[in-house]
């Protein structure tokens, strides 16, 4: 089964050789499930086809706001409804998430209450679930069809369904504690307020979440395989 990774943004630079980029953070949570996997890169205007280049879909994070005017948004907006139409199963992770839900009729803003980043705690599908997460935007109004699967005290709408086939979620599954700490380490200071710094580094080596997560994106990008 092919899954096409829509690449909004980069890794930063320090961490690209530990960790690798944001493409090969996802294919490393997914390995094993017998996925083959092929990136392109939207942020620099490398777009596939069309819906039918991939079985499924994935939209990584990104640094950009979904509301920015760059070149690539419309262009990625017109394919997450032509995936969405094809009824293909599709997944968004942070920006992923927030493009999703303004392509499909919802609305991203620059959250007043501020920053949220290291490991949170959100209740999804009524479960509890610890996850990294490195945002400051929020999806603010559901697209039409959207069904709120997931929330925290500081994110109300941190992860929907949107019909059948399209699972999104605002923190991130695919970051480890090693990229969370370099976060902290060389985007965090003089952006992100200190005290919320200190809480984050706080929680590095509490485990987390992200194998959970992991399993029912799996089960969502299989859907049409059963």
């Amino acid at each position: 089964m092919k899954i096409g990774i829509l690449q909004t943004g980069h890794a930063p630079d320090m961490v690209l050789g530990e960790l690798g980029d944001y493409d090969t953070m996802f294919q490393r949570l997914l390995d094993g499930q017998g996925f083959e996997f092929i990136t392109y890169s939207v942020v620099d205007g490398k777009f596939p086809d069309g819906p039918e280049a991939a079985d499924a879909w994935l939209i990584t994070g990104s640094k950009h706001g979904a509301y920015e005017d760059h070149d690539w948004i419309p262009p990625l907006e017109t394919l997450i409804r032509a995936i969405r139409d094809a009824d293909q199963p599709l997944v968004g992770v942070c920006f992923g998430h927030q493009i999703i839900a303004q392509a499909l009729g919802g609305k991203v803003e620059k959250y007043q209450g501020g920053w949220s980043i290291g490991q949170q705690e959100y209740s999804i599908e009524n479960k509890p679930m610890r996850l990294n997460a490195w945002h400051q935007d929020q999806v603010v109004e559901l697209p039409p069809d959207a069904k709120l699967i997931g929330s925290s005290d500081f994110c109300a709408n941190a992860a929907l369904m949107i019909g059948e086939n399209i699972l999104t979620i605002q923190p991130h599954p695919e970051f480890t504690a090693a990229m969370i700490d370099a976060l902290l380490r060389y985007r965090a200071p003089g952006v992100v307020p200190p005290d919320l710094i200190d809480a984050a580094t706080a929680t590095l080596d509490h485990p987390d979440d992200s194998a959970v997560f992991a399993e029912m994106m799996v089960k969502h990008l299989n859907r049409k395989e059963k």
